[in-house]
């Protein structure tokens, strides 16, 4: 089995350099610039993490790729593309710290713990101040133990939890240990609620809102979800995927 290349020798591609004017530095083959590869993806709402790769394969000579990290359909922000000898990096990029901004909507609970499922429980959070935000935040840093969303792809009984949901199914929830390294109000609006969250991988945002707002005794779902770092990468240099392929279709002309 081949090895992983070192990290510190695979080319990122950041803006304004697309990978083909990378391939034309170091050949005239286009598929060396893509092989291997990180490139800096910043994901639109709507879009779910393998709808990017399948629009990846459709810019780039290569099939082989993999993101490192999956954002969900209803969050944007950075997502990183591994293709050719760099998937074997993915590991490596998964274990990197994340940082997120977010924002959570106070005195509503959905069955996901964000805006991808309907209310299910409607509570009265007009009471709620500042300061009793800021008073929960100490619970939720440092090391801690998260409950895993109802909705999401974690297998239990070899099959997808979110498919069990679908079906009405009630479960035991797996809980997973995490590290928030950093958690930050930012703002408030009524009772919108905006975060900044600094975390270990594998930490669900919203399951994050969703204990927050229990802890307030009026429940809570994440509205809006933004991935602006993972590890070294920040979402600044970042290409929009609408940017790059018209970036690309520019130079092949």
């Amino acid at each position: 089995m081949a090895r992983a290349p070192d990290p510190a020798t695979v080319p990122v591609c950041r803006m304004p350099v697309i990978p083909n004017r990378m391939a034309h530095a170091i050949s005239d083959d286009p598929s060396r610039a893509w092989d291997p590869l990180i490139l800096l993806i910043d994901k639109d709402k709507g879009w779910t993490s393998f709808d990017v790769i399948r629009k990846m394969r459709g810019l780039s000579p290569l099939r082989k790729m993999g993101h490192a990290g999956t954002l969900d359909p209803m969050a944007t922000g950075l997502l990183i593309i591994l293709s050719g000898k760099a998937t074997k990096l993915m590991n490596h990029v998964l274990g990197s710290s994340k940082e997120y901004t977010a924002t959570m909507r106070l005195g509503e609970r959905t069955p996901s713990y964000d805006a991808e499922t309907e209310v299910s429980e409607r509570l009265d959070a007009s009471g709620i101040t500042d300061a009793m935000i800021e008073q929960v935040v100490p619970s939720f840093t440092g090391d801690i133990t998260q409950t895993t969303p109802a909705y999401s792809a974690v297998k239990v009984e070899g099959e997808r939890l979110y498919r069990k949901a679908r079906r009405g199914e009630r479960v035991k929830l797996p809980t997973r240990d995490v590290t928030i390294h950093e958690l930050e109000i930012s703002g408030r609006r009524g009772v919108e609620v905006d975060f900044r969250v600094v975390c270990s991988s594998g930490t669900y945002i919203r399951s994050l809102a969703h204990e927050m707002g229990d802890m307030l005794g009026v429940g809570a779902h994440l509205t809006s979800l933004r991935r602006t770092r993972v590890g070294e990468f920040n979402v600044e240099s970042a290409w929009t995927i609408d940017r790059l392929e018209q970036e690309m279709k520019v130079h092949e002309n």
